[in-house]
């Protein structure tokens, strides 16, 4: 007797568990052969504000922990990225890459967690300073994780620039609510299977499937939502910005009419991690 194959049923990574959209909506995958591959959550609002929640109850308990330890934790994901290379290369096969090109994206994945990983405890040490000042005073500045970072990834590159955006929020002790690509959600689905097994504390990273139309309002006016960054296009960016106003957010948004390359030294660096930071000025007495 043949046997039929037991196909995956994809869902998002949200809270650390894993969740079909609040609304039972799905669109399908294609893959590059234009085949039906799977039913992708179609997540609504409601599914964005419930990842907001769960990133609010993770972050306090993230943001303790030492740098040292979040640069171990971030170490650990690129090595379970490197472990599972083959699932991620057919991953990024449903969305019509090559062998070659696949085995690129995933490398340079790796490349950029480990990045970011040894910047977790330097990073303080380059941005914070002592101030000098014309009093008797010690006069230091110190660095703090903003909170909730909401990101936008774009339709290319679906698993290095979505990582690309992610690492640099979560080494600086942000959490952070994920909306994939659309085109390509499969990375992001397979990514979250990885960071369920990892040392990451579920509500650190979630990660949402669907459409940018029907979400982007959401992440623009969430009030909760301390920064927005990723790439958007010029309609998404006026209302975003205007959106962001009202709850004095931050936003930083690369065009997309001006495609980046993902792959570039450029797409990394401290700047990246000091987008997701706040700073805090002490004045403390000398004596006292």
């Amino acid at each position: 007797m043949s046997r039929l194959p037991i196909t995956k049923t994809p869902k998002v990574y949200v809270g650390g568990a894993f969740i079909r959209s609040e609304s039972a909506r799905t669109f399908p995958l294609r893959d590059a052969a234009g085949n039906f591959f799977a039913n992708i959550p179609q997540c609504t609002r409601k599914d964005l504000r419930n990842a907001v929640e769960a990133a609010a109850k993770a972050g306090p308990g993230w943001a303790r922990r030492t740098a040292y330890n979040r640069g171990q934790i971030i170490y650990r994901l690129g090595e379970m990225l490197e472990a599972r290379k083959a699932d991620m290369a057919d991953a990024l096969a449903v969305g019509g890459a090559s062998k070659s090109a696949a085995a690129k994206e995933i490398t340079a994945t790796i490349d950029r967690l480990i990045y970011y990983a040894g910047w977790a405890d330097k990073y303080e040490q380059v941005l914070g300073n002592v101030n000098p000042v014309a009093s008797p005073h010690f006069n230091f500045t110190v660095t703090e994780p903003m909170g909730i970072v909401g990101l936008l990834a774009p339709e290319e590159a679906p698993l290095l620039a979505l990582v690309s955006l992610i690492a640099p929020a979560i080494t600086s002790g942000n959490t952070v609510v994920a909306l994939a690509s659309t085109a390509q959600p499969y990375p992001a689905i397979v990514l979250g299977e990885m960071l369920a097994t990892s040392d990451l504390p579920g509500g650190v990273v979630n990660l949402l499937t669907g459409f940018r139309k029907e979400l982007v309002p959401t992440f623009a006016s969430h009030t909760h939502l301390r920064a927005i960054a990723g790439v958007a296009n010029a309609d998404e960016r006026k209302a975003l910005k205007l959106a962001a106003a009202d709850s004095v957010k931050r936003v930083k948004l690369l065009k997309t009419e001006e495609p980046v390359d993902w792959f570039s030294e450029k797409a990394q660096g401290l700047y990246e991690v000091r987008d997701t930071l706040e700073f805090k000025t002490t004045w403390h007495p000398i004596g006292a």
